[in-house]
């Protein structure tokens, strides 16, 4: 039984160490390239930080369980304990500041339309403040955002069909004016202000430009349809944090288990030995 508990134990561990390197390797590629790491910036830092804390807690336990030394797998426990409660805090942290947010459902449009203001202000401060915006707006614009809107739209598309079309949250922000401004549409990307000037006073309907390098990527719609983009990401992240916390939470039950299964194993071999 003391076998079977261990070697459960160090399965397990096993499985952790690989999903550890796996989360690492995620960072790296985000990293490695540029313009996806200035995108996606918002995922490095906790996909780092959660694959070297998942390697060191299942390469302690590996070390104790194979070597059936009750030291490590104890130090093991410390480290897993402390693991599980900085998950449990970051998951409530991100569901906390994800909370606010979400699209502007319009009549009869496909798309949502995204404002700055729904967001919370640690996510404005921290992924769309002044110092980071302008590295973001380059990698839209090299990830070609708004020229793929135009490449998948067809060329007599009448505006009826473009409100049909489903936008990313980035797209419908960045690469037109708001719905608001009372623009007249021409094509995906291109708008024409009408004479009597804006419908709405609204700084992005005068911050559209139709220049394919201007857009509205410097509106704080576009701003907000990153957010979007960094809120659906962080509420995965946080989903996948609790499948993560439970099973570490059973691992580190797992580990109480080796550490009596060893000093049973031990105890059997000091009575029976020489």
């Amino acid at each position: 039984m003391a076998r079977i508990s261990n070697g459960v134990f160090t399965f397990i561990n096993s499985l952790i160490l690989i999903l550890g390197l796996v989360s690492i390797g995620a960072s790296a590629y985000l990293m490695m390239h540029h313009s996806s790491s200035l995108c996606q910036k918002a995922l490095q830092l906790p996909l780092f930080l959660l694959g070297v804390s998942l390697f060191v807690v299942s390469l302690l336990g590996l070390i104790g369980s194979l070597c059936e030394q009750t030291f490590w797998i104890k130090i093991h426990s410390c480290f897993n304990f402390l693991l599980i409660v900085g998950l449990i805090c970051f998951t409530v942290f991100a569901f906390i500041v994800t909370n606010k947010g979400a699209g502007k459902a319009l009549s009869r449009i496909g798309y949502r339309e995204y404002r700055l203001g729904d967001y919370s202000n640690w996510l404005k401060n921290h992924f769309v403040n002044q110092n980071t915006w302008d590295e973001i707006r380059s990698c839209l614009m090299d990830a070609h955002v708004c020229q793929t809107l135009v490449i998948h739209s067809d060329v007599n598309q009448q505006v009826a069909d473009f409100y049909k079309t489903k936008l990313s949250p980035v797209q419908s922000g960045c690469c037109k004016p708001p719905a608001d401004c009372g623009f007249e549409y021409k094509n995906a990307t291109f708008w024409i202000v009408p004479e009597s000037g804006p419908a709405v006073q609204d700084s992005d309907c005068t911050t559209w430009s139709n220049n394919q390098s201007k857009h509205c990527y410097d509106c704080s719609s576009c701003k907000a349809g990153f957010l979007a983009n960094i809120k659906k990401e962080w509420r995965i992240l946080a989903i996948v944090l609790i499948f993560i916390t439970v099973f570490l939470i059973i691992v580190y039950s797992l580990g109480c288990c080796a550490i009596r299964s060893i000093h049973q194993s031990h105890s059997k071999y000091s009575k029976f030995g020489p």
